[in-house]
């Protein structure tokens, strides 16, 4: 056991927040704190690292171990570079490297005992640097930096200048660096995109300490996690397992809790009959016996019922008029920013009662065709053709359709003005904002009752044909859930930008990914987008709907550019071969070197020393750059 919480109790005021919270963590082991927001997960974690004080229980780490922390929100303002700011972590290896070099100037001008000394310090130093893999730190931390999205141009952008999401992408980098026995991510996919979650995914499977997460995302912690640690009502269950076995567990749970509060009210029924009857018969027998009953029931002790899973929001949306079934036709769309292309003749259609999830890359420019679509930024070149009867319902991640200036009430009433004050409380009540909630001003919101507001604005629209970007960002499983079913229930069509592939899989019935400044599309969920979006080939794409380019790209284009595709692919194969072959006859020259150090002949010769040292610190600065070049080729290759 690494770590251990027992019996911890929070309040904040009179909102209690953990009560009699105990689990532990073994070695190695990958754990989940799920729970709806609001629930104290956070605050579970910054009283684990100490950030918070607990009001009674204790925490205990195991002897001699390190923690690693990474909150949801970063101040780091240091005026470094992105490759600076990690490069500190990796400070200790950076001294070992200098005493080393520093041996090495000083053996050139020693002799006799006093170099035998100085050998065997180094002959140490070198291992020590050799098992912290001194000799590929920096392109460990390049890979780190790419794994989570930034690109050899962002290496040397200054920390202070980057938004909030890169500057938690950069401390998310010097956590994985640091490598601490536990670490403790608090939404740590919330600024990452596919490719670099599918990245992290893998980093921490192969993560040899222990892992705390705090997430939303379903199909990350399906990936990694085998445990679960629900808080629930501030109380505190441990389930084994991965999300989608803590889910089947939990239904089950709750039927058996269903169950036995059903039997009990049916014998509290029955009884209560009983006395009744009892009573009725005025005689002295009877009446004790009726007594007796009641002091029996008064003393049962009772089973409350349990929520109703997915009570919290009531999500409706229902289109009031049909659309046709050409709902958008999108042809030749092209957008550049400061000159920078961001996509390219773009073709693509979406039918009626269609769900289709825009997959890709940050930066790529799927918020941009959203807009687009929407009318509020230009596209530089293409058409976009709506549909007959087609009424838009848009729901935009920074939530600049909400009015900061206006109250929640004020911001329904004025969009719906037809809607009486209890039609409006209701709406709002429906997404859990009760009493004088709904005089709160929309500046004041967080980030998820930002995203409430505006999904009870798209629920009144009764529009067919509803447009998201990212609209599971700040949301709870639950109310994640409640969407999905929303969504899955509803007649019209839907076009959304998302990058959580457990949402995505639930609802798409269609995916069209924006890569390479063109458009890929897959008929079906992301389950079948991974399925095939590593074997599209020439075939494939000519003969099958089921992954085809789309736009003005003919089948012929389509047939060369694979073709030249296959040809790249078996060149850098070859170099990765040649890379590997250079590496491994290095590393060999490399062994030969440090056990000539050991002859005793050559101990006692400087000139032979001081040219094996000079070799081998060259074949090393090469090997270094070997490595960084077999990263790179890997990389390309995956």
């Amino acid at each position: 056991m690494i770590l251990s919480c027992s019996h911890i109790n929070k309040s904040f005021g009179t909102d209690r927040i953990l009560t009699d919270c105990s689990f532990h963590i073994e070695d190695h082991e990958k754990a989940a704190v799920i729970g709806i927001n609001g629930a104290g997960k956070s605050t579970l974690l910054k009283i684990i690292v100490g950030e918070l004080p607990a009001d009674s229980g204790t925490v205990t780490v195991a002897k001699g171990k390190t923690i690693g922390y990474l909150s949801q929100h970063q101040e780091l303002e240091a005026d470094k570079t992105i490759f600076d700011e990690l490069l500190s972590v990796k400070q200790n290896i950076i001294d070992m490297e200098k005493n080393i070099r520093s041996l090495e100037e000083k053996m050139k001008d020693t002799e006799g005992e006093a170099l035998e000394a100085l050998l065997s310090q180094y002959t140490r130093l070198n291992h020590e640097f050799e098992l912290v893999n001194g000799y590929a730190y920096k392109s460990e931390i390049t890979g780190v930096l790419k794994g989570l999205g930034f690109s050899d141009e962002d290496f040397s952008l200054h920390v202070n200048t980057l938004s909030g999401g890169q500057k938690t992408r950069v401390a998310l980098g010097k956590l994985l660096l640091s490598k601490p026995d536990i670490i403790l991510l608090d939404e740590p996919t919330n600024h990452l995109d596919m490719a670099s979650i599918s990245w992290l995914e893998n980093y921490l499977l192969s993560y040899d300490g222990s892992v705390i997460i705090v997430a939303h995302d379903r199909y990350f912690l399906d990936k990694i996690v085998t445990k679960i640690i629900e808080i629930d009502n501030s109380n505190v269950t441990t389930f084994s397992g991965n999300y989608t076995d803590y889910a089947s567990k939990k239904a089950i749970l709750r039927n058996m809790k269903l169950k036995e509060y059903l039997n009990q009210q049916r014998e509290i029924k029955h009884q209560e009959e009983v006395i009744t009857k009892l009573k009725q018969f005025n005689r002295e027998k009877s009446i004790k016996r009726a007594e007796s009953r009641e002091k029996m029931l008064d003393k049962m002790e009772r089973v409350d019922k349990p929520a109703e899973i997915n009570d919290k929001m009531n999500i409706r949306l229902d289109p009031k008029v049909v659309s046709g079934n050409d709902v958008l036709t999108v042809r030749g769309l092209s957008k550049s920013f400061d000159h920078v292309s961001l996509f390219s003749g773009l073709d693509f259609e979406i039918k009626r009662g269609e769900r289709v999830a825009l997959i890709g890359n940050n930066g790529t420019g799927k918020t941009t065709i959203l807009k687009i679509i929407n009318g509020l930024i230009p596209a530089d070149y293409g058409e976009i053709t709506l549909g007959a009867k087609v009424s838009i319902g848009y729901y935009d991640q920074e939530h600049h359709v909400l009015d900061p200036d206006k109250t929640l009430f004020e911001e329904i009433q004025d969009t719906y003005p037809d809607l009486n004050n209890t039609q409006i409380r209701n709406t709002l009540a429906a997404f859990l904002f009760t009493g004088d909630d709904v005089f709160k001003y929309i500046r004041e919101l967080s980030g998820g009752e930002r995203g409430r507001v505006s999904l009870a604005k798209l629920m009144l629209s009764n529009a067919n044909f509803l447009i998201l970007d990212e609209p599971t960002n700040h949301l709870d499983i639950v109310s994640k859930e409640i969407l999905e079913n929303a969504l899955n229930s509803y007649t019209g069509t839907v076009l959304y930008v998302s990058h959580d592939r457990y949402f995505i899989n639930t609802t798409a019935t269609r995916i069209i990914e924006l890569t390479g400044h063109t458009l890929v599309n897959y008929i079906g969920n992301y389950d079948y987008y991974l399925e095939k979006r590593d074997i599209l080939t020439p075939k494939a794409v000519t003969t099958t709907s089921a992954a085809v380019p789309t736009g003005s790209y003919g089948a012929k284009a389509e047939w060369q550019q694979s073709k030249e595709e296959a040809a790249r692919l078996k060149k850098l194969k070859n170099e990765l071969k040649r890379t590997e072959d250079k590496i491994s006859e290095i590393e060999e020259r490399i062994s030969e070197i440090d056990e000539e150090y050991n002859n005793p002949e050559i101990a006692s010769d400087t000139s032979k020393l001081v040219a094996l040292h000079n070799e081998r610190t060259e074949l090393s600065e090469n090997l270094d750059k070997l490595y960084e070049k077999w990263e790179e080729l890997s990389e390309t290759l995956d």
